[in-house]
């Protein structure tokens, strides 16, 4: 879910913090990639005639084949991914997760309504609210990435909180999500719209945490009560405090205990047994493998192993599986080839110096005449 309406508050009072750019800008790069949010969204986009892609066993394949074209997109554009998997969620997002589900329960309802009604935009919709992403999905996925020479990482905890621990940790240049809250957990940059499909032509959204915080004139620990007074995955909100009036509240007050010392309870009731002190920990100490910790390696696709895998396991078309891979192959070799800003670097000249020093001489010598 990431953070309640983050991207407008940005846009709004930190304009500065957000450039867009063509995918190719970030030839060279090594980004990491929350690949639970991938598959969510190739689950819910990858589909035909309103329905999720599927073999002839029935088994779902929308998040392979989303998979399979997004990273070599990537990869032909000279990037070097790492998908980062969710690990055990922690017990503070427990309260999210029985929401998630109750409203799941809603949309099941609500499916079996339209159908009886013959509403099929409704069906899709409601449909569409009932996709998630499951284990097996997960497997089939970590089963891709291995043979196409892409690494991945589990995390212990949160996605987005070990992608961020790599790009901090020097590992990679940023964090691939459409969540915002890579940015309560303090990443250097964030980009977003890196997966989104080639046929909407959106420009990629890259993110500076360091001008986020100028813009809206805070610390990152102000930062973080911020985000959880406009409402994040771990604790509730507020009610009747709104992102303009939570960014008010911090910019004057500073922390969350001296904006509840300050605001009217009863006009503002904060939930009861409100863990936001809970919450502020997860952002500021997460639980994530350190980076130095980890080794990323790229490899060579397996092109026998990869059509192995989509075409006799699920089904896939074999020649354009194999005009995937060759692609894969092109990319790749391209890829290794790094930026040029990471070979050079501005030396001084001599010849700069040595007419510096020769400009100082003369300066003294004038300010000599002038004395004499």
């Amino acid at each position: 879910m990431g953070i309640h309406n983050l991207a407008k508050l940005i846009a709004d009072h930190a304009p500065n913090a957000m450039k867009e750019h063509e995918m190719k800008s970030y030839f060279g790069r090594k980004i990491a990639i929350d690949a639970s949010m991938c598959i969510y969204q190739f689950l819910i986009a990858v589909r035909s005639d309103g329905a999720q892609l599927a073999n002839e066993d029935g088994e779902v394949t929308s998040h392979l084949v989303g998979l399979f074209y997004r990273t070599i997109r990537m990869i032909d554009n000279g990037i070097k991914p790492v998908y980062v998997f969710d690990g055990k969620p922690p017990e503070l997002k427990s309260g999210e997760l029985v929401k998630r589900k109750e409203r799941r329960e809603e949309a099941e309802k609500e499916l079996e309504k339209a159908k009886e009604a013959g509403d099929t935009e409704g069906v899709q919709k409601f449909e569409r609210r009932l996709v998630r992403a499951t284990p097996q999905h997960n497997e089939d996925c970590k089963s891709l990435l291995k043979l196409m020479g892409v690494p991945y990482v589990e995390a212990p905890g949160e996605a987005e909180a070990q992608c961020v621990a790599l790009v901090n940790g020097g590992k990679v240049f940023a964090v691939g999500t459409e969540d915002m809250d890579a940015l309560t957990f303090g990443t250097n940059v964030m980009l977003r719209h890196l997966t989104a499909s080639e046929a909407k032509k959106l420009p990629v959204q890259e993110y500076s945490f360091n001008r986020v915080l100028e813009g809206l004139e805070l610390t990152h620990d102000q930062f973080i009560d911020l985000c959880i007074l406009m409402g994040c995955d771990y604790c509730g909100t507020i009610r009747g405090i709104g992102p303009k009036r939570a960014i008010e509240l911090i910019q004057k007050h500073k922390t969350i205990e001296a904006v509840l010392e300050n605001i009217d309870q009863k006009k503002y009731p904060p939930p009861e047994e409100w863990l936001f002190k809970e919450a502020r920990e997860l952002f500021k100490n997460p639980d994530v493998t350190p980076a130095d910790e980890i080794e990323l390696k790229w490899n060579d696709p397996d092109e026998e192993g990869v059509v192995e895998f989509m075409c006799k396991k699920f089904g896939f078309n074999e020649e354009r599986i194999r005009n995937g891979c060759q692609k894969l192959k092109k990319g790749r070799k391209g890829a290794t080839q790094g930026r040029l800003d990471n070979f050079f670097k501005v030396i001084p000249s001599n010849n700069n110096n040595k007419r510096k020093a020769d400009d100082m001489k003369g300066k003294k010598s004038k300010k000599v005449k002038k004395g004499k």
